[in-house]
């Protein structure tokens, strides 16, 4: 006998509702959104960090999802961004609701792009629409080569993978040629940026191409 779950459908399916309610919102606006997806540690606030202040052209804003603490919005708030921190409290993943609410306390009236940094986890994340236009998976050298087999559903969902701490690669067995493969050989459309938040490598060339995106976008 087999048992039919239908929870998580239904739970998606109201997302997705209010996913496509925040992307004719943001639309409205004129205002591009870029979800960045990653495991915990991989560096997405550090490239929050090393992107925000190269940006010539594009004002910036940042939603910053975490599961506690508010340390990663801290960390940002030198930056003179709008900023808002969304707690989740033991949640896996941010959804369009807890966005939605957010924008309550942002003010997006002089805001073209806006980060939202989802919770450090490769899983959950990458089944929740956020009315995005961009996603982000940063991959750490850290991590190990085997990540994109291994969390497929992050990788297809994304357009663009980062990654990041490649000063660390004399240190690690992280097998670059052969994950710049798989993720090409998964999706040959993926934009791909070898970067180190560290010590700036690659930094210019994906801000560079990160406002052209949001020029051609808007």
């Amino acid at each position: 006998m087999s048992v039919k779950v239908v929870v998580g459908k239904d739970i998606l399916a109201v997302n997705r509702k209010r996913a496509e309610d925040l992307r004719a919102r943001f639309k409205q606006m004129g205002i591009k959104v870029v979800n960045i997806l990653s495991s915990p540690g991989a560096g997405k606030t550090s490239v929050l960090e090393a992107t925000i202040p190269k940006l010539q052209k594009v004002r910036a804003a940042v939603i910053e999802g975490d599961v506690a603490t508010t340390r990663d919005a801290e960390r940002l708030s030198h930056l003179g961004i709008p900023l808002v921190q969304i707690t989740t409290l033991g949640a896996c993943h941010l959804d369009a609701s807890m966005v939605w609410k957010a924008l309550e306390e942002m003010d997006l009236s002089r805001v073209d792009l806006l980060f939202i940094e989802n919770v450090g986890n490769l899983i959950c994340p990458a089944s929740f629409d956020l009315g995005e236009n961009l996603r982000v998976v940063v991959l750490s050298v850290a991590e190990g080569t085997d990540k994109p087999a291994k969390y497929p559903a992050a990788f297809l969902s994304s357009q663009v993978v980062l990654i990041n701490k490649t000063d660390l690669l004399p240190y690690t067995d992280f097998d670059l040629k052969r994950v710049l493969g798989e993720v090409r050989a998964m999706k040959p459309d993926m934009r791909t940026f070898t970067i180190s938040c560290r010590t700036g490598e690659g930094i210019d060339k994906w801000v560079e191409w990160l406002e052209e995106w949001v020029r051609e976008a808007q």
